[in-house]
């Protein structure tokens, strides 16, 4: 008797079990039957890119100037223009603030000075051609490649100028029209 009441319990609990496993299974059915559709969309990811221009400027420093030289002094400097990707540009120089673009001028910084030392800024090293604002002298054009492109700054000195004494100043104002 003992052997037909562990097989009744065996059979009892296979069944339970065979009910749950079925009833998984169709609540699976039932899950995956109300998931057989799908609905798709679409959206749109934008952005603006407008024309923009950046600009630094190194300073040109001529160093000591000698009345006895023969030769004028020159330096050069460095523009660094970076535009965005296409962008045409132009690069003006202004005449400064003690001078203008016929004739630049550095000032003497001493106090109650009105002493004032010529100069000229050129777009190659010939010093041939003078960079201005395009009414005098000319721009330097380009187009942007997103990245920085370098200008170089060419400075000349003439001699025999009457010189005092002392430090010579002027501030250029760079331009970028795009």
């Amino acid at each position: 008797m003992s052997v037909t009441l562990r097989f009744a319990s065996v059979v009892k609990s296979n069944t339970r079990a065979l009910r749950i496993a079925a009833t998984a299974t169709a609540f699976i059915a039932v899950a995956t039957a109300a998931q057989a559709g799908t609905a798709t969309d679409t959206f749109n990811v934008t952005a603006t890119v407008n024309n923009e221009c950046l600009v630094d400027a190194s300073d040109l420093a001529f160093g000591t100037y000698s009345i006895s030289s023969g030769a004028p002094n020159t330096a050069s400097s460095n523009i660094s223009v970076t535009c965005t990707n296409g962008t045409t540009y132009a690069v003006a120089l202004n005449g400064g603030v003690n001078g203008s673009l016929a004739t630049r001028q550095m000032r003497n910084t001493d106090s109650g000075s009105t002493a004032k030392l010529s100069y000229q800024l050129y777009t190659t090293s010939a010093y041939s051609t003078v960079w201005g604002d395009g009414s005098t002298g000319v721009t330097q054009a380009g187009t942007g490649s997103g990245t920085a492109q370098n200008l170089t700054v060419y400075g000349s000195m003439p001699v025999n100028q009457a010189a005092t004494p002392g430090s010579y100043l002027d501030t250029i104002t760079v331009t970028v029209a795009y």
